[in-house]
């Protein structure tokens, strides 16, 4: 392996490690990012890590302060209303599309992802919250199988994006609605077996709002 390919596939880790950590609330909003420690923690080059967070900065999980350097974004109640109402845009125009191309094995990926999730869920509401981060993790695959097959390869990027972001916001404040977004993701099931695009975007909205309203009451974020 050439010295240029290993130096790309030591960056590529430490991106994705970055933002991983970002995104589930290892590295907490607003934490101060030195150079120097994340090297080490990381193992990449500080020029490495300069473009791995300019990257960053472009996705909005990083601040980029000038000669100040780097922090991880803050996050505020308005901002993540910002990132819902986007989040909700995205899915509700991907899922007619999906609903309508979908074919068997798009069924079976379906199906396959709300399995894994509602196991998930089951766990949570017995009080394993050890196991959050998991759950999310299968909740934004789930989220994804039901849009997958609308043929734009654009919009799942960008929606990846905007969901990353969304999913950061429950992870600062530990959102977990319990049996009422477990029934809607069993709704959503539902839907996208009859295809009724129609009532998924409804149960969608009330899903996402749910959500929103559910944080913002809990005080969780400032």
């Amino acid at each position: 392996m050439s010295i240029e390919l290993v130096a790309t596939s030591i960056g590529d880790r430490a991106y994705e490690r970055i933002r991983a950590d970002i995104i589930f609330g290892r590295l907490a909003p607003a934490t101060r990012l030195r150079l120097d420690r994340l090297a080490q923690d990381y193992g990449a080059s500080v020029s490495t890590l300069r473009e791995i967070l300019s990257r960053l900065s472009s996705e909005g999980l990083v601040l980029a302060e000038g000669q100040r350097g780097f922090e991880v974004a803050p996050v505020s109640s308005e901002g993540f209303e910002d990132v819902a109402a986007m989040r909700l845009l995205l899915e509700t125009y991907a899922i007619p599309m999906s609903f309508a191309a979908g074919d068997l094995e798009w069924e079976a990926r379906v199906v396959a992802a709300h399995h894994k999730l509602a196991v998930m869920e089951r766990r949570m509401m017995a009080g394993e919250r050890a196991a959050t981060e998991i759950w999310k993790r299968y909740d934004r695959e789930f989220h994804q199988a039901l849009i997958e097959a609308c043929n734009s390869q654009t919009l799942l990027d960008l929606y990846a994006g905007v969901f990353d972001q969304y999913l950061r916001y429950q992870m600062v404040a530990v959102v977990f609605r319990g049996e009422i977004a477990a029934e809607e993701h069993r709704r959503l099931l539902e839907c996208a077996l009859s295809r009724d695009a129609v009532q998924a975007c409804e149960v969608l909205e009330r899903h996402v709002n749910g959500c929103v309203a559910h944080t913002l009451e809990s005080g969780a974020l400032p």
